[in-house]
Parts: C-alpha cells; sequence; structure tokens
C-alpha cells in the first residue's frame, strides 16, 4: 500500500501521481493573505495497485482546531485501511470503521473541534462515494455530463436538492455555510452513495468549500472535463484565487482555504 498524505500545506504547485494506472492530481494551500494554518487535509491511497482511496477533509473555521480535526480525521481513516486485508469486501467495512474512529478521535479532543470529510473508495473504474459534511465528490464525463454529485449536508444543500433553491441562489444564500452534519460530534452520520462506473476519461473531483464556493457547477465541470490533468489543476487554482481575490457583481467570492484531488482512470 502506497499513502500519500498532505496536512496543513501551502502549496504554490500542485503534485501529479500515478496511482491505480490512471493519475491524480492534488493540491492543498491555506487561503490567500491567512497567517494560520491551511484547516485542510488530504490524502490518496494506492491500496493495492487495482485498488485505492482518495480522501479530502476541511476542518471547520469557526471552531478550535480546524486543523487539527481534520488532519486527525484523515490518520484514522489511513490507520484503519493500512489494518485491511487486501480485499475488496472488507476495504468498505474498513473505510466506515475509519470514519467512525475519526468521529470519536476529534469528539475526544474535548475542544469543539470538528471537520469534514469526503471519500471515495475505487475499485478498477468503478467509485463509491462516502461523505459527512459539505466537501463536495463529482465524476463528470469528457461531455460534461454529472455522473456523480453529493448533496451538501447542509439547509441549503437539501434546499437546492429539493428544488426550493436553484444552484445561483444557493452561491449566495446567507447560510450558505451552516453544515448540519460533521465529524466532532455524537450524532454523526455517514452518507455513503451507490456504485458508478467512470468511463476511461471520466474525471473523479473531490473538494472543500474553497473550490465549491468560487466557482459554479457548471464552471467546474467544464475546467475538468478534458484536457491534461496537470493543466486542469492549474487552471481550477487560478480562476479559483482570481475569484477570491477580487468580488466582481453577480460572482461569487469567498477567500478561504483550497484542497481538491482529481482522478482519472488510465490517464
Amino acid at each position: 500500500m502506497n499513502v500519500h498524505r498532505f496536512f496543513q500545506l501551502n502549496m504554490s504547485e500542485g503534485d501529479i501521481l500515478p496511482i491505480m494506472g490512471g493519475k491524480s492530481a492534488v493540491f492543498s494551500a491555506r487561503a490567500l493573505d491567512k497567517q494560520t494554518p491551511n484547516e485542510d487535509s488530504a490524502a490518496i491511497i494506492d491500496f493495492d495497485g487495482q485498488a485505492g482511496i482518495l480522501v479530502v477533509a476541511d476542518g471547520l473555521g469557526g471552531s478550535p482546531a480546524g486543523e487539527q480535526a481534520s488532519t486527525l480525521a484523515v490518520r484514522e481513516l489511513i490507520a484503519s485501511i493500512e489494518q485491511t486485508p487486501t480485499e475488496e469486501a472488507t476495504l468498505r467495512t474498513a473505510i466506515l470503521n475509519g470514519i467512525e474512529n475519526a468521529n470519536r478521535a476529534v469528539t475526544e479532543l474535548g475542544i469543539g473541534a470538528a471537520t469534514t470529510l469526503a471519500v471515495a473508495e475505487i475499485q478498477g473504474r468503478t467509485v463509491r462515494p462516502y461523505h459527512v459534511g459539505d466537501s463536495m465528490i463529482l465524476v463528470a464525463g469528457q461531455r460534461g455530463k454529472i455522473k456523480l454529485q453529493t448533496v451538501s449536508h447542509s439547509p441549503v444543500g437539501y434546499a437546492v436538492e429539493a428544488g426550493m433553491l436553484d444552484a445561483s441562489e444557493a452561491m449566495h444564500h446567507e447560510e450558505r455555510h451552516v453544515v448540519s452534519n460533521i465529524l466532532g460530534t455524537p450524532d454523526m452520520r455517514i452518507e455513503v452513495g451507490s456504485t458508478i462506473e467512470m468511463a476511461r476519461y471520466d474525471t473523479l473531483l473531490l473538494a472543500t468549500d474553497g473550490l465549491f464556493d468560487n466557482l459554479h457547477i457548471e464552471e467546474i465541470i467544464e475546467r475538468i472535463r478534458k484536457g491534461p490533468l496537470k493543466r486542469v489543476m492549474r487552471t481550477l487554482v487560478a480562476d479559483c484565487r482570481r475569484r477570491m481575490e477580487t468580488a466582481e457583481e453577480g460572482q461569487p467570492c469567498k477567500p478561504d482555504d483550497l484542497t481538491f484531488v482529481a482522478f482519472r482512470c488510465g490517464a
């Protein structure tokens, strides 16, 4: 098993890593002009060359020790997976146990720390999402078709899913950043999605809200659906940071830590 950890980083350039016969791109940096640590964490785990796990966590900035919470959550998940035999049936159990262990560990800090967690389990070209909170998981085809999009665990996320708000209204909603399900609480709930089959050049993306609060979903899809992963990564970072730096009428602008992991089979 090969594990890549990304904790409290302030990357100027992202990394491209070979994984499971494909490629993964990862970027993590603190908000522009921020002096405190990056509260996001991430991991890329190549389990056995055929299966792997991608992870993104966003420590809650309004709570104490957000960076500690996200780092601890990812470490607990990695530890659970490292103890797992190389069998598909047990990998799912290891992920669920790891998330439960992470919630317990963050709660036991006893300081009110909390974090989101988004996990994608990859078996060949099959992907299964797991998530807690509002860090999002997307799969997009080369022509821009959305094959998977997780629903944020927030009042606004549920309102969009129910058709009560459209995506544009949600982007500017005053309660957009209220999260209703997080690690660090006794009533944490894990949402496990159905598996989907990725085509060869589909793009899987996990990201914190530093990305989704500054680029509309359709803008993200247009940027990730084609082209080399290195160019995809650089474009996402540049366009997202431009939005963070300069408020434009009608466009989102929320300076925040930015972390994402993108993956393609056979890329």
